[in-house]
């Protein structure tokens, strides 16, 4: 058995080649595991690149309020209690509303070492089309 106590792992800040704003990352466990996950809390504005995960990745949101998108597909408001999976290779980005912070933990399995492949950032035009209003999750 390995217990990670609480605040032993050091936060990370998201890196601004893969995120936009204030992004903060909370490693909840670490290698030698196939599945990697965190808890990541995105400020108000702050949003993920483009990115696809080898094995999928699924989103368990924590608090606040964010906004997901798919490639292809209206952005999807999303709230604390919501789970979202993201299939293998799908493209899709996620973080908070403009005025809302959100978290979420973060899991998805490495292939090969990968867990995901990070693209192009979300351009400002993207991210403020906003969600549909009768988007829902499926």
């Amino acid at each position: 058995m390995k217990l990670y106590r609480n605040g032993t792992q050091p936060s990370q800040k998201g890196p601004a080649e893969w995120f936009t704003g204030s992004v903060r990352i909370d490693p909840l466990n670490a290698p030698p595991a196939r599945a990697a996950s965190a808890s990541v809390t995105f400020e108000p504005g702050a949003r993920t690149a483009w990115h696809t995960h080898p094995l999928g990745q699924t989103l368990i949101v924590t608090s606040g309020a964010g906004w997901i998108q798919c490639e292809g597909e209206p952005i999807v408001e999303i709230y604390a209690g919501d789970v979202i999976w993201f299939p293998p290779g799908q493209r899709h980005w996620h973080g908070a509303t403009p005025t809302t912070a959100m978290a979420h933990i973060a899991i998805q399995e490495a292939l090969d070492g990968k867990t995901v492949d990070w693209m192009e950032h979300v351009t400002d035009e993207q991210y403020l089309a906003g969600p549909a209003r009768s988007g829902q999750l499926q």
